[in-house]
């Protein structure tokens, strides 16, 4: 019963979040520079024209009554109409959120269990090699910015030792086996950036949870070592990284758009890049908003995992 009020109270908070966000989206792209009709027309068209379009596509109605009519459209799944693809909007973003889900969820899966285990390994060898080089590396990761890595990596594993395709131009409806190769340099520059900041996290936290009196308590009792860590110190050290983690899905939606337009990846982030430089507003707000809908129900997803990862925080 208490899960179900939590639940019920963060879901009408996060409607009242995602409604305020959707004003934001919707004021933002109003002041974008550019003119959407002349976009589509081109600059050579006559002010005639240029009025005409702007009346069939109702630039010319107040905003408030083309926001009610984005967000009532929204509601009954009418996304609207790419300007840019003459598609609608719907399949268009739903598509793409799939690829970008599907290597962001990639890049989760091996760098959360990886960062996880370096920062323990760090934290337990403290002051010894493997920590400094772990520390080193981390330290180099996060200094380098991902079209940084992707460039190198392009350079290093698709020229000088060409066994990875340089570009991941896929086909989306290809299976996953057959499109692999193409997704580990992606999946490999993310997994550079992601792995630096939740390895720090871990291991800062795993340092301040061993020094706690009742993992002392447990060595005390004669517990062997690997039992104390793993039973006693971790679960509670990777409490600050499932907020690390639930905000790293929001950047890897949404935020990865460098690294897909280093690899001409279908992904959402590009779509977003292409659709802001073409003006194409439907696709715009609806990618924007799908990338806040995520964050925030991963921030959802960080909340039930904190309370079943330490006991003391209740519903």
């Amino acid at each position: 019963m208490r899960l179900v009020r939590f639940l019920t109270r963060r879901l009408l908070l996060l409607s009242l979040v995602l409604a305020l966000v959707s004003v934001v989206i919707f004021g933002v792209v109003q002041v974008l520079p550019g003119d959407v009709a002349t976009m589509i027309l081109g600059t050579s068209s006559t002010p005639e024209d240029l009025a005409a379009l702007r009346e069939k596509l109702g630039l010319t109605r107040p905003a408030s009554l083309r926001y009610l009519d984005w967000m009532s459209g929204t509601m009954r799944g009418d996304w609207g109409t790419s300007l840019l693809y003459k598609v609608p909007v719907r399949p268009l973003v739903l598509d793409r959120l799939r690829q970008s889900a599907l290597l962001a969820g990639l890049a989760l899966l091996v760098a959360v269990p990886l960062s996880v285990a370096l920062g323990v390994l760090s934290a337990v060898r403290r002051a010894r090699v493997l920590d400094q080089a772990t520390s080193l590396v981390t330290l180099v990761a996060v200094s380098l910015p991902e079209f940084v890595w992707g460039t190198v990596l392009i350079l290093v594993l698709a020229y000088w030792w060409p066994v990875l395709p340089p570009s991941s131009m896929i086909d989306p409806r290809a299976g996953l086996a057959k499109i692999a190769p193409a997704l580990v340099l992606p999946v490999l520059t993310l997994v550079l950036g992601l792995l630096a900041h939740m390895t720090r996290m871990v291991r800062a936290s795993m340092i301040e949870t061993l020094e706690r009196p009742y993992v002392r308590a447990a060595r005390l009792r004669g517990l062997r070592p690997r039992r104390v860590v793993l039973r006693h110190a971790l679960r509670n050290a990777l409490l600050p990284t499932v907020g690390i983690v639930a905000i790293n899905v929001g950047y890897l939606i949404g935020g990865i758009f460098v690294v897909e337009t280093v690899f001409a990846y279908p992904g959402l982030g590009r779509l977003l890049v292409d659709a802001v430089s073409h003006r194409d507003v439907p696709v715009i707000q609806m990618a924007a908003l799908s990338v806040a809908v995520t964050y925030a129900l991963a921030n959802l997803a960080a909340d039930l995992l904190y309370a079943y990862l330490d006991p003391r925080i209740r519903y």
